[in-house]
C-alpha cells in the first residue's frame, strides 16, 4: 500500500453511524468498513437493521447493530455508552438518522416540525456531546461527519414543501462549524456531507411522481447519485487524508448548486 493509499486507511479505527440501516447511512457504513473500520449501525427500526447487520457481516466486516430512537433525549448516551463498552472507544461519528415532513409553510403541523428538529438537530447535537465527553475528548481525536442536504442551501418549490426538513438541514451545515471551531482545540474533526438526489425513501415519491427525466434535468451530470457515491467523500472526512479539513461541508449533488437558475 502506497503512501497516499495508506491515508484512507481505517483499520483499526471505529465508526458509529446512526441511521445506518439503509439508503445513504448503510452505503457511508460499508465503505467505513471495507477500508477497515469496524463498525455500530443504529436505528430505531429493528427489523431493517438487522437485515443490514447481515448484509454487512455476510460481506466480512465486523459490525454491531444497535436499536435505538435518538430523538428521544436519553437515548443517545445509551447508543454511546454501548459503543464504548464493546470497542473501547469510538474514532468516527456519522450522523445520518433524520426525519422529514412535507406540508405547506402555513398548515405545518407544530408536533411534525418538532419531530423533524429532534431527530435532524437536536439528535445530532446530543450525539455529539455524548461521543466527545465519552471518547473523543479524553483522546484529543475524532472524526464528526454530519448529513445536510441541498435542501439546506436553499428553498424548495412550491409543490414539494418541506420548511421544517429544510431549516434543519442549513441549521445542520453552522452547527458543523461552530461545533469545528469550538473543538479543534481537542483534535476533532468535524465536517458536513450536502447530499443532492439520490434514491433514498425520503426522494422516492418525488422521484416516482415527477420521474427519472425531470429529477435530472437540473442535474450538470445528468443522473442521480449511486450507491457508492458517498463513500469518496465520507472516507476523505474519516481518514488521515482529512485530517487538516475541519468546519467545512460538501456537496455531492451532480452539479446542482454549481448551476445558475437562469
Amino acid at each position: 500500500m502506497g503512501k497516499a493509499t495508506s491515508l484512507f486507511d481505517l483499520t483499526g479505527h471505529v465508526a458509529l453511524v446512526t441511521g445506518g440501516s439503509r439508503g445513504l447511512g448503510l452505503q457511508i457504513a460499508r465503505g467505513l468498513g471495507e477500508a477497515g473500520a469496524r463498525l455500530m449501525i443504529v436505528s430505531r427500526k429493528g427489523a431493517e437493521l438487522r437485515g443490514a447487520l447481515h448484509q454487512l457481516q455476510g460481506e466480512g466486516l465486523d459490525v454491531r447493530a444497535f436499536t435505538a430512537d435518538i430523538a428521544q433525549p436519553t437515548e443517545p448516551a445509551r447508543v454511546v455508552s454501548s459503543a464504548m463498552e464493546h470497542f473501547g472507544r469510538i474514532d468516527i461519528l456519522v450522523n445520518n438518522a433524520g426525519a422529514t415532513w412535507g406540508a405547506p409553510a402555513e398548515h405545518h403541523p407544530l408536533d411534525a416540525w418538532d419531530k423533524v428538529m429532534n431527530v435532524n438537530t437536536r439528535a445530532m447535537f446530543l450525539m455529539c456531546q455524548q461521543v466527545a465527553i465519552q471518547s473523543m475528548i479524553p483522546r484529543s481525536d475524532g472524526r464528526i461527519i454530519n448529513l445536510s442536504s441541498i435542501l439546506g442551501l436553499a428553498g424548495s418549490r412550491a409543490d414539494r414543501p418541506s420548511i421544517a426538513y429544510n431549516t434543519s438541514k442549513a441549521a445542520v451545515i453552522n452547527f458543523t462549524r461552530s461545533l469545528a471551531c469550538e473543538w479543534g482545540r481537542f483534535g476533532i474533526n468535524v465536517n458536513a456531507i450536502v447530499p443532492g438526489i439520490f434514491p433514498t425513501r425520503m426522494a422516492k415519491h418525488a422521484i416516482e411522481n415527477e420521474g427519472m427525466e425531470a429529477m435530472t434535468r437540473n442535474v450538470p451530470l445528468g443522473r442521480i447519485g449511486g450507491d457508492d457515491d458517498l463513500v469518496g467523500t465520507a472516507l476523505l472526512f474519516a481518514s488521515a487524508a482529512g485530517r487538516h479539513i475541519t468546519g467545512q461541508f460538501l456537496a455531492v449533488d451532480g452539479g446542482v448548486t454549481a448551476l445558475s437558475p437562469i
